[in-house]
C-alpha cells in the first residue's frame, strides 16, 4: 500500500460527493444561511450573498419537483399505517409544489417573469408549502420511530441472553433509528426556518435565527449526502 493511496481514496470520495448536484446546493444553502446569520437583516456584503446564492441555488431546482411527483405515485412499503401513507404523500405532494412554484419565482427574480407582485404571492405560498411539508416530515419521522421502537424492543427478546449488537438485523434497525432521529430533528428544524422566511413571527424568529436553525439544518443535509466509505479488506 502506498502513501498516496490514503489521500487518494479520500480525494475519490471527495469527487463522489461533490458531483452530486444535491449536495453542491446544500453547500450553497449553508452559505447562504450562514450568510443571513452574519446579517442579521442588515444591508452590507453578508446580506448580498445570502440574496446572491438563494438565487443561484433556484437552478439547482430547476425541475427538481418531478422527483416528489414521482415519489407521489409510487408504491409504499406492505404494512405501512394508513396515517403514515397519507403523510407521507402529503410531503411529497407539498415539496413537489414548493419547488415547482419555486421555478415561478425564480422567472421573477431574473425579470423573466414581469408581474413582480404575483411572483412574490406565488413565492409566499411556496413557503407555506414547505413549511407544511417539513410538518409532515416530522410526523412521518416520529411515527416511524415509534414503529421502529416497537419492533426493536421485540428483537430485543428475541435475542435475550445473546448480545444483541452482533445481530445484523438489530444493527440495521439501530442504523435506521438514528438516521430517522437526525431527520426528525432536521424536519421539526426547518419548520422554524419556515416561519422565519414567512416572518409569521418577526419578534422571536429574527434573520439570525433563521440563519442558525438554516444553517444547522444545511450541514445535516451535507452530512447525511456523505457517500459511505468503502469497507476494508482484512488479510
Amino acid at each position: 500500500m502506498s502513501a498516496l493511496d490514503v489521500p487518494r481514496a479520500e480525494l475519490a470520495l471527495l469527487v463522489l460527493y461533490l458531483n452530486k448536484a444535491e449536495a453542491r446546493d446544500k453547500i450553497c444553502r449553508a452559505i447562504q444561511y450562514g450568510s443571513k446569520f452574519l446579517s442579521n437583516g442588515d444591508a452590507g456584503t453578508a446580506q448580498n450573498v445570502d440574496k446572491s446564492t438563494s438565487l443561484a441555488r433556484k437552478v439547482f431546482r430547476l425541475f427538481k419537483f418531478v422527483n416528489d411527483l414521482h415519489a407521489l405515485i409510487s408504491p409504499v412499503p406492505r404494512g405501512t399505517p394508513l396515517l403514515l401513507i397519507l403523510l407521507g404523500k402529503s410531503k411529497n405532494a407539498l415539496l413537489s409544489t414548493f419547488l415547482f412554484l419555486d421555478q415561478i419565482v425564480w422567472l421573477g427574480r431574473t425579470g423573466i417573469y414581469k408581474n413582480k407582485e404575483r411572483a412574490e404571492l406565488i413565492g409566499r405560498i411556496s413557503l407555506y408549502c414547505w413549511m407544511g411539508s417539513s410538518i409532515c416530515s416530522t410526523l412521518v419521522e416520529i411515527g416511524e420511530l415509534g414503529r421502529l421502537s416497537v419492533s426493536m424492543k421485540k428483537l430485543e427478546k428475541d435475542l435475550k441472553g445473546s448480545d444483541k449488537y452482533k445481530n445484523e438485523q438489530y444493527r440495521a434497525k439501530l442504523q435506521n433509528s438514528n438516521e430517522r432521529s437526525l431527520a426528525l430533528v432536521k424536519a421539526a428544524m426547518d419548520i422554524v426556518v419556515a416561519v422565519g422566511l414567512l416572518q409569521l413571527a418577526p419578534k422571536k424568529i429574527t434573520p439570525r435565527v433563521t440563519g442558525a436553525y438554516g444553517f444547522a439544518t444545511s450541514l445535516i443535509s451535507c452530512y447525511q449526502l456523505l457517500p459511505s466509505r468503502p469497507k476494508s479488506k482484512t488479510p
